[in-house]
């Protein structure tokens, strides 16, 4: 039945009984009695319309008001209103739940995330943003981002709508980074600004470059006496020299460092992988240790004492990879002690972790040198190692063997007073 049915029924009662009361009584008792009528049926309606309208003002500042409760049409009403009001807070807790989860995905990127109104006025951003740009997604809300980066590059950049290619920004108060800044349309006029932290990439570059150039560098030197004696012999300049065996042998030893760095080379590509070795097994360390002993003591020359502490049992892994690490550590405390100076070997268990541990009276390492020795070709001193053949992947080849073994290298050194280097490996490597 429509809604005016009622009302029109009812006014249309009144009316018949205030004809009859007319025709029974008087006209005037019947036009009194159907004002009446109508003025009830005005108030009640009135009463009504500001219950509904009160309702509505309250439900501007609370979600869970109840309908007022009534009948006939306005009962109909206010509960078709209480259906629409509990769709709309259903709408609005969907609603809520979506925008919290995009929130939260925004959250776990790994790229600042920043949007941008048609004024290139700040709207929201996340906290990947507020690190790496230094803004505040409250208090910084309606302020252009050219106001809080301001770095003539970047606001270049924003400026210039068809400029495709992102922008590089160099972040000068620590922690220092490098971010790779890109704008994109986002809705009608908005604009999407996505950061991302390119300093791990910037690194890598660098030392692929720095490798390139060393490996260059290194392979230069040899190469360049070998071709000079070549292109001498090749004009038969040398054949009458008198230094011919000299020569020779400056030519056969730097074909050997050649052959070493190249070995070496080889071997960090082959280690470059953190997957534990294929080929492991129980490996009896004091056989090992013994004959890297006897290699290091060949090495010297008897220039220098070399002891060997053993206090542990086997151990789990490539022997192959553990001894190419192990003797690079002990050719390296050979070549950098002085003649004379003491070499300890130790295999042992400190907190119950397996060690192996070298330990000489020798040079000696600065501070400041301590964190890059591990990087390859690194030198500190570049004379020295050269002219004891060393390559300057030796501590580089050892610190990938024991990341492949779950261990780290950890180096202790005093100049004048000698250094240490500890090869810590997990309890569970023990055979």
């Amino acid at each position: 039945m429509p809604f005016w049915a009622g009302p029109l029924l009812r006014i249309l009662t009144l009316i018949v009984v205030a004809l009859a009361v007319g025709l029974f009584l008087d006209d005037a008792t019947g036009w009194a009695l159907l004002a009446a009528g109508l003025a009830a049926g005005y108030a009640y309606h009135l009463i009504q319309l500001g219950r509904l309208t009160r309702w509505l003002d309250r439900t501007r500042w609370e979600n869970a008001v109840a309908v007022p409760e009534s009948s006939g049409e306005w009962g109909d009403a206010f509960a078709a209103l209480y259906r629409l009001r509990r769709e709309e807070l259903a709408g609005r807790e969907r609603l809520s739940d979506s925008l919290e989860r995009l929130s939260q995905a925004a959250e776990a990127l790994p790229d600042g995330i920043v949007l941008l109104d048609a004024m290139k006025r700040i709207e929201w951003c996340n906290s990947v943003a507020t690190r790496h740009l230094g803004i505040d997604a409250v208090q910084d809300r309606g302020m252009p981002i050219t106001h809080l980066v301001r770095e003539p590059v970047f606001t270049a950049y924003v400026q210039d709508e068809g400029k495709v290619d992102p922008v590089v920004l160099k972040s000068t108060s620590p922690p220092v980074r490098t971010l790779s800044l890109s704008m994109i349309p986002f809705a009608e006029s908005g604009r999407l600004l996505i950061s991302r932290d390119i300093t791990a990439i910037e690194l890598a570059d660098t030392m692929r470059r720095d490798f390139v150039a060393n490996v260059s560098h290194e392979l230069r030197t040899p190469l360049t006496v070998i071709v000079g004696f070549l292109e001498g012999l090749a004009a038969g300049d040398v054949v009458a020299s008198p230094n011919l065996a000299r020569h020779h042998a400056l030519m056969y030893e730097q074909a050997l460092r050649m052959e070493r760095l190249v070995r070496d080379l080889l071997a960090l590509s082959a280690l470059d992988d953190t997957q534990p070795p294929a080929n492991e097994d129980v490996v009896d360390i004091p056989a090992l240790l013994a004959t890297l002993v006897e290699e290091g003591t060949a090495l010297s020359g008897g220039k220098h004492k070399l002891t060997l502490e053993i206090a542990a049992g086997n151990f789990y892994g490539s022997r192959e990879e553990l001894r190419s690490a192990f003797s690079n550590l002990i050719s390296n405390a050979v070549r950098y002690s002085p003649e004379g100076g003491d070499i300890a070997l130790r295999w042992v268990l400190r907190d119950g972790l397996p060690v192996f541990e070298v330990a000489d009276n020798g040079i000696g390492i600065a501070t400041d040198h301590i964190p890059r020795l591990t990087e390859r070709f690194y030198r500190v001193d570049k004379g020295r190692s050269s002219a004891t053949g060393g390559t300057g992947l030796g501590l580089a080849i050892a610190k990938h063997v024991l990341i492949r073994h779950q261990g780290k290298l950890e180096i202790e050194s005093t100049p004048g007073k000698g250094s240490t280097f500890r090869a810590v490996f997990p309890k569970a490597r023990l055979s």
